[in-house]
């Protein structure tokens, strides 16, 4: 598989093709399709003009193919290859995505899906992968080159103006009456996060972050991406033969529009939705021994209008420091980082851990996101269980890797430390990454129990 410099149709005629960096000249990059138990092996050779890494994102990879520039790795120079190698443990939907310099090579289009299938997977009529990204164009369909702009560093991140579905402009998506389809949604957008409304489809989420869920439906009637999270659904196609679906995006109130319609054909599969059941058998993860855990507290601050949310909420750091907070907004002033993890701003891959944890321990994080962003905080090497948001349980203690945090919000984690070695832990908005909203949390190689 290549990194290099291309071109491809994001948008229709009378635009012209988009200049773009890809995988193998393709937008997204190919699709890795393998089952579970399998072992891969991908040869990355780096055609940029720039230093490259690919992270296997929700994959619990060992840590030396995890793809993280100088941490676990050193980076694939322009014109050298590097190796990945692993076996896929677990069955779900993931995906790859460069780790060094990510606001701008995963903005403009490096990224591809990891599908790992289930021995017995579920019984549908077909399945389909959605890549839900978003573009910065500009009015020659050309991506415009602001990247790192402070003010999408110290708000909610670069959000584009053209929203893509596997790198095309999407118009309209055939189905049939009566026919049941997986549909797989990975969200690629440095920052954009999704909220769709299937127009009384009634979805029902299978799969979250590749891990299997109690099958239910979506809160709210939204089927909800941060970035770097991904979804599985079943749908039923209920509506009769010549009909036509809108699709919505409603996450962000009064910015709603329409993503992509689905288009009845004239004949219908079957006169109703089959009964087949949708229930994914688990993957082999350690289940969290809460009783025996090490817990930590982890605030998440900064950004605009951080000072004043921090005020709201006390002004804790989570590390019982005192006065953190208007050092931090000294910090911000003089470029020394916009975010923060425990009041630290990372500068770049490197660093002291956060925490280091005994390896087969099971350590809770009570995290608080103490400013007015939404935040998707995502853990390298390991997935885990949310067990509550502000002090409340969760419906059904779901497996993530990715846990969107609303402003405000409070969330408890838990995870079994069992894959050694240093895993960065970070907001997956890109531009919060980049701007000091990422940590490094060890896992021993020695393993302890109690």
């Amino acid at each position: 598989m290549k990194a290099l410099s291309g071109r491809t149709h994001l948008v229709p005629e009378p635009y012209g093709e988009t200049p773009v960096w890809a995988y193998n000249d393709m937008v997204p990059g190919p699709e890795i399709r393998i089952r579970q138990g399998d072992r891969l092996r991908v040869e990355v050779e780096n055609g940029l003009d720039e230093e490259t890494t690919v992270h296997w994102h929700g994959v619990r990879t060992p840590n030396a193919m995890d793809g993280v520039p100088h941490l676990t790795q050193a980076p694939i120079a322009p014109g050298e290859t590097f190796t990945y190698e692993f076996d896929a443990v677990d069955a779900g939907t993931f995906w790859y995505h460069p780790h060094l310099n990510s606001t701008v090579q995963v903005g403009r289009g490096l990224y591809g899906s990891l599908i790992i299938e289930e021995a017995e997977p579920v019984r549908v009529d077909r399945e389909l992968t959605w890549i839900l990204d978003d573009w910065r164009l500009t009015r020659n369909a050309a991506i415009s080159d602001d990247f790192g702009s402070r003010h999408d560093l110290m708000h909610n991140g670069r959000i584009g103006n053209t929203v893509t579905i596997n790198g095309r402009l999407p118009e309209s998506i055939a189905v049939h009456a009566g026919e049941r389809v997986r549909l797989r949604l990975i969200n690629a957008a440095n920052a954009r996060i999704f909220g769709l409304d299937f127009a009384g489809l009634e979805p029902v989420l299978i799969a979250l972050d590749g891990q299997p869920v109690t099958p239910h439906a979506p809160t709210d009637g939204l089927v909800t991406l941060g970035p770097a999270m991904r979804v599985d659904l079943i749908l039923d196609m209920k509506d009769q033969a010549g009909n036509r679906v809108t699709v919505v995006d409603r996450f962000y109130q009064g910015l709603e529009y329409r993503l992509v319609e689905l288009a009845y054909a004239e004949t219908a599969l079957r006169e109703s939705a089959p009964d087949w059941p949708v229930e994914l058998p688990a993957n082999p993860l350690a289940e969290p021994d809460l009783r025996g855990a090490i817990r930590h507290e982890v605030t998440f601050n900064g950004g605009m209008m951080g000072q004043m949310v921090m005020s709201e909420m006390g002004g804790s750091m989570g590390d019982g420091s005192s006065g953190g907070m208007m050092g931090n907004m000294m910090n911000m002033m003089h470029g020394q980082g916009i975010w923060f993890i425990n009041g630290k701003a990372a500068t770049g891959h490197v660093m002291d851990p956060l925490l280091t944890l005994p390896r087969g321990r099971t350590c809770v994080l009570a995290m608080t996101n103490a400013t007015a962003w939404h935040h998707p905080i995502h853990l390298h090497g390991h997935s885990f269980r949310v067990l509550s948001r502000n002090g409340q349980p969760t419906a059904h203690r779901e497996w993530q890797d990715t846990v969107l945090m609303a402003p405000r919000e409070k969330v408890e984690i838990a995870f079994v430390a069992d894959n050694p070695g240093d895993w960065m832990f970070h907001c997956h908005i890109l531009e919060h990454q980049a701007a000091g909203m990422m940590g490094v949390i060890r896992v021993s190689g020695k393993e302890e129990r109690i």
